[in-house]
């Protein structure tokens, strides 16, 4: 009976052993990587091409008026959403706003060389010119060396992102407005020390200008790096014709 029952388990093992020894291969399915990445929220949005509105104080309504913008931007900075956070109280105001950002482009936000979707907000403070007729316009940073490296010119230095300045043309009090300035740059591109070498006689506007370039990051040729901070200039100009 024992030698019965040990031929059995003998018979029997291989075959369990080599049912359990064989895996059960399931069904293979590609793998779907989701193009939904999740987005960077940020409350600072770095801009390669600064919003600009132009409106007259017929669409203010004889009053100042500000907005929050909500934006969503791809992967590539291309605007891809914008919505009224806070709204100026005029829906005209608001769309105004909305088409200025739409034309817009953000610097892509990379995360270990993963370019990630973006949202973040931008506040606009728009107001009242004292001549009834006269249109406001909205300046950006775009200063001669920003101007050469958009047209991919040969330039001593290159901004990573347009600097970002809130400046409309109430703020030039009538009059075309000019700054040169200088700055120094370490190694790793970050900006200091920048000083206004010829400035455009207010002060307020200067320290814009200190303040929009202080918070940017330059790109610098390598044959200009020396043992010490690179020095460099440039100059940004305002033109009161410009929305004519």
């Amino acid at each position: 009976m024992k030698q019965i029952l040990c031929f059995s388990l003998l018979i029997s093992l291989p075959l369990s052993a080599t049912y359990s020894a064989t895996p059960q291969i399931p069904q293979q399915l590609s793998v779907q990587k989701s193009a939904a990445l999740p987005a960077h929220l940020t409350t600072r949005i770095q801009w390669t091409k600064f919003p600009r509105p132009s409106y007259k104080n017929e669409d203010l309504k004889d009053q100042n008026r500000s907005a929050i913008i909500r934006i969503y931007a791809d992967e590539t900075g291309s605007i891809s959403k914008a919505s009224v956070q806070e709204s100026t109280g005029l829906t005209h105001l608001d769309e105004l706003l909305i088409k200025a950002i739409r034309d817009a482009h953000v610097k892509p936000h990379f995360e270990k060389d993963t370019a990630l979707p973006q949202i973040g907000y931008q506040t606009f403070s728009l107001k009242l010119s004292q001549e009834d007729d006269a249109e406001i316009c909205q300046y950006t940073f775009n200063s001669e060396n920003w101007q050469t490296q958009q047209h991919n010119k040969k330039a001593p230095f290159s901004y990573r992102a347009q600097p970002s300045l809130d400046i409309d043309s109430e703020q030039l009090n009538g009059h075309n407005r000019a700054v040169k300035f200088s700055f120094k740059v370490n190694n790793h591109g970050d900006v200091k020390k920048v000083k206004v070498k010829k400035g455009s006689g207010i002060y307020a506007l200067d320290q814009q200008i200190v303040r929009a370039v202080s918070n940017a990051e330059v790109d610098v040729p390598r044959k200009y790096w020396v043992y010490k901070k690179s020095s460099l200039k440039d100059e940004i100009k305002f033109d009161l014709n410009q929305c004519r």
